[in-house]
């Protein structure tokens, strides 16, 4: 089976969540990790996942929700749960609000504090913010690059700091070659996927509504790109998402 590694179920879609969850069932996804960005959607998260079986959450505070205050929705409760099994998505994004770095960067390592109290591995958000996230990001911490498109030398230092990268749909986009050249230099012990989903949808469903269930168009190409049977990969990539979160007790 296969393993979303980050999307966002509390968004809407056609059908509701109840199908999307068949539909990725259906196409062999056996666990989806629901990762959350407003931190009004925690809450809402945890209700899928308790009345699901095999979905986790992930918990965190994207940097445009700059005015919230982690240590009212991260809280010893909520990170204790069993079924939360990261702190994500967090991060920097300088892409459309450069001019709160500052904020970002506080709210970022506020997060960061409470997961490495926690013991939780973290989900990364980084979007033309390289420098900052390496700098910030110290072998300190664990946890995953999530929807990674980001420099070969990003890659190379958060590596070494034994990171995970999770590929995307945007893997299979035809302008992403330089992505792909990234995932080919990637050990494969560091290899996770995701959807993002409802982002990011992979071709053949580029303008489409993304799902969980998509998520096998990115792990053909990542199988072409890693010279790897479709089978071994999906091995491989659930034994990564394994070790990078600990907590994610599948049942088979």
């Amino acid at each position: 089976m296969f393993i979303d590694t980050h999307c966002h179920l509390t968004d809407e879609y056609e059908g509701g969540v109840d199908d999307v969850i068949k539909r990725a069932n259906n196409a062999n996804i056996g666990a989806i990790i629901c990762a959350t960005a407003d931190p009004n959607d925690i809450k809402p998260a945890l209700n899928i996942a308790k009345n699901h079986k095999n979905i986790f959450v992930t918990t965190g505070i994207h940097p445009d929700y700059i005015n919230y205050n982690p240590n009212e929705y991260l809280t010893d409760e909520i990170l204790n749960n069993p079924l939360v099994i990261g702190v994500g998505e967090i991060g920097l994004d300088y892409h459309y609000n450069p001019q709160t770095r500052t904020q970002q960067i506080e709210l970022f390592e506020k997060q960061l504090n409470i997961a490495y109290k926690h013991n939780l591995p973290v989900a990364i958000h980084t979007r033309e913010a390289e420098e900052d996230t390496a700098n910030i990001l110290t072998d300190k911490y664990n946890g995953v690059m999530h929807c990674f498109t980001s420099s070969w030398n990003l890659a190379k230092t958060m590596l070494d700091r034994g990171f995970y990268f999770s590929a995307s749909g945007i893997l299979t986009f035809k302008n992403s070659e330089s992505i792909r050249e990234t995932f080919a230099k990637i050990p494969n012990d560091r290899i996770v996927i995701e959807t993002d989903a409802p982002y990011c949808a992979p071709i053949p469903y580029r303008g489409k509504t993304c799902e969980p269930a998509m998520v096998i168009e990115t792990a053909k190409v990542l199988a072409q790109i890693k010279n790897l049977q479709i089978e071994d990969l999906e091995t491989i990539l659930f034994e990564n998402t394994q070790r990078l979160y600990s907590k994610c007790h599948v049942k088979l």
